[in-house]
């Protein structure tokens, strides 16, 4: 399993699949926003961090920021996604980046008919028009989790080895494009750069070194397609050292070569959101 960030530019991702033409399927991946799925109909399989459930109809999935997830789908869903920015609603941000649920599955919550009404509110809100729309947006966000925290057990992330993770994925996430090393966390942060190691093999099924490669090669894959940067700018943009790295990097992660992944067409390429289909 590879893990990789994702580099979200919006606060808020809104993906109504009441007509089933999406699944949910998708590699893991970490982000700084919460990701949200109230399964409608169907089922499938979701994963975050060390956890395996079944979603079923009624449902709901909540993965907290920087908590790696991914979803395995086996037939036709009929679903509700959102893809959050907890700092938009300030009151709850520090529970968000603070804690962890100790599962990331509410049964039947979407059952609720006040839950499952606020859930269709928020899929047909689309872009707010002005500063009292957001108002409007963040107002039911806050009463829908309001509803949904209740039904959580949430633990302190300085109590487990997650909230070791989480402090360093956020620094990695902040400092990818200065040189990264084993060596460099244990002096920035003062843990042991073998428990780092331990970390990444044993919660992320991922090396070190091709964690951060994930990274640099996710907000490359950013640049390539909003930006008129050449590909060595973007090369040394992202912290790799040479083009030769970068290139070989790429490859190996996308299956394409930057130059190819920019010419390609949208269509073809495997989104940096997790390669949802």
């Amino acid at each position: 399993m590879i893990a990789f960030y994702e580099n979200r530019s919006t606060d808020f991702y809104s993906r109504n699949n009441e007509n089933g033409k999406h699944r949910l399927q998708c590699t893991a991946h970490l982000h700084y926003h919460l990701e949200l799925v109230l399964m409608l109909e169907g089922h499938c399989h979701g994963f975050s961090d060390f956890e395996q459930c079944t979603i079923e109809a009624g449902d709901v999935f909540l993965a907290f920021p920087n908590q790696i997830h991914r979803f395995d789908s086996f037939d036709r869903e009929r679903t509700y996604l959102f893809i959050i920015n907890p700092d938009m609603m300030p009151e709850l941000t520090t529970l968000f980046t603070g804690s962890l649920p100790r599962s990331s599955l509410i049964k039947g919550a979407g059952n609720d008919p006040e839950i499952l009404a606020l859930f269709r509110r928020l899929a047909t809100l689309g872009q707010p028009e002005n500063a009292f729309a957001e108002v409007e947006r963040r107002g039911y966000l806050l009463t829908l989790f309001g509803k949904l925290l209740p039904h959580m057990d949430l633990v302190n992330t300085t109590q487990s080895d997650s909230g070791s993770l989480k402090t360093i994925v956020t620094y990695c996430t902040q400092n990818y494009t200065k040189e990264l090393s084993l060596s460099v966390l244990e002096q920035e942060l003062h843990i042991s750069k073998y428990y780092i190691s331990h970390l990444f093999s044993d919660k992320l099924h991922i090396g070190f070194n091709d964690y951060i490669n994930s990274l640099r090669v996710s907000f490359a894959c950013h640049h390539l397609r909003h930006s008129n940067k050449s590909v060595t700018e973007i090369s040394d943009l992202v912290g790799f050292g040479t083009l030769r790295t970068f290139n070989r990097a790429f490859l190996k992660q996308k299956g394409l070569t930057p130059s190819e992944y920019r010419r390609a067409a949208p269509s073809k390429i495997s989104p940096v959101e997790g390669g949802r289909t």
